[in-house]
């Protein structure tokens, strides 16, 4: 495993982040192929034996149990400080028009910023959070509150560092200058949709993040299992996993001749595809947040570390790409309409 700093922060953090999405109870959240806690403390276990010291989840994984299963695993196998946790938080759920409603009355950013960062920890069992990422843009809040109420946070030595995810370019340099202006903490790292076949961050956010020196955290490094796998094998996952589905289906055809070229440069390396492909990432960003169902997954992400594709071997990879829709969270969280 290899290392790098997160931003510049000084914060040390493997260059694989270990995703959790896949962890939690199958029955209480969004997706139906999660492994139960045992399963996902071997995943767990497995990255930690690897060198990797970087983890990622998020409070609406599952309802939280992706968080527990984190936390309960972290604390069984390692020591505190030598691993980095993040977590995620959504302020409002843009498809639950019943949200506001609920909120107690006089409901201020930082009060929930507050609740919502005490129940991470809480699920975790930390007592402070080394990376806490604004999971979406909540286009309600103005910019100026939730940094603000952010900031309190770092102050108050519950968070060390401050992401942000699903966000354009324009809004993270926004943030950042705002947060800049008044003294406060900014967002040091970015969590966005990038892998072989999902480049669209090229385009502005990957200049901006070299520019400022914001860490690149891509979450789909391998596109829901599509670059990880021979083509017409499955999992439960690709049977199952509805939304990855509705991410790549539309562009299958135009996105064949990549997986192609990574199953070929794969085969004649002797390794897997998932190494060469978060070979490929790890070229452009700082640490691909990888998924893992099975324990051996780990295996690949951790070989890719000490890959060191030729430029022919890259330009393979990248020659048949072409202009994508913007998919997924970024697609559906559009801007309120004007009156």
């Amino acid at each position: 495993m290899r290392y790098t700093k997160l931003g510049d922060t000084g914060i040390s953090i493997s260059r694989i982040c270990l995703g959790c999405m896949g962890f939690g109870d199958a029955r209480a959240g969004q997706h139906s192929w999660t492994l139960d806690y045992d399963a996902s403390r071997r995943v767990i276990d497995r990255a930690l034996d690897f060198g990797v010291t970087f983890f990622d989840t998020a409070m609406s994984y599952q309802n939280g149990t992706s968080e527990s299963y984190l936390g309960r695993a972290l604390a069984a196998s390692a020591r505190r400080e030598e691993v980095v946790v993040a977590t995620k938080f959504v302020l409002a759920d843009p498809s639950d028009s019943a949200d506001a409603a609920r909120r107690p009355s006089g409901d201020t950013v930082d009060d929930r910023i507050g609740r919502l960062l005490d129940s991470s920890l809480s699920r975790l069992g930390l007592d402070y959070l080394d990376l806490y990422i604004y999971h979406m843009w909540d286009w309600s809040t103005p910019v100026e509150e939730l940094l603000a109420a952010l900031d309190r946070q770092v102050r108050a030595g519950k968070v060390r560092a401050l992401g942000i995810s699903n966000c354009y370019a324009w809004q993270l340099a926004e943030a950042n200058a705002i947060a800049r202006a008044n003294g406060w903490s900014r967002f040091v790292s970015y969590q966005g949709h990038m892998n072989a076949i999902a480049r669209e961050d090229e385009r502005e956010m990957v200049p901006l993040a070299r520019l400022r020196d914001i860490s690149l955290t891509p979450y789909s490094a391998l596109a829901g299992g599509r670059l990880a796998r021979h083509p017409g094998t499955t999992s439960r996952r690709l049977i199952e996993d509805g939304y990855a589905r509705g991410k790549y289906e539309l562009t299958e055809d135009i996105d064949a001749p990549i997986i192609a070229a990574v199953e070929r440069i794969a085969a004649a390396r002797g390794t897997t595809m998932t190494a060469i492909a978060l070979a490929w990432l790890l070229s452009k960003v700082t640490a691909p947040v990888v998924g893992a169902t099975r324990a051996d997954q780990i295996d690949g992400a951790a070989e890719a570390t000490e890959i060191e594709l030729t430029a022919e071997e890259i330009a393979e990879i990248e020659k048949p790409y072409v202009p994508h829709p913007i998919v997924g969270v970024m697609a559906q969280n559009r801007p309120p309409q004007a009156a």
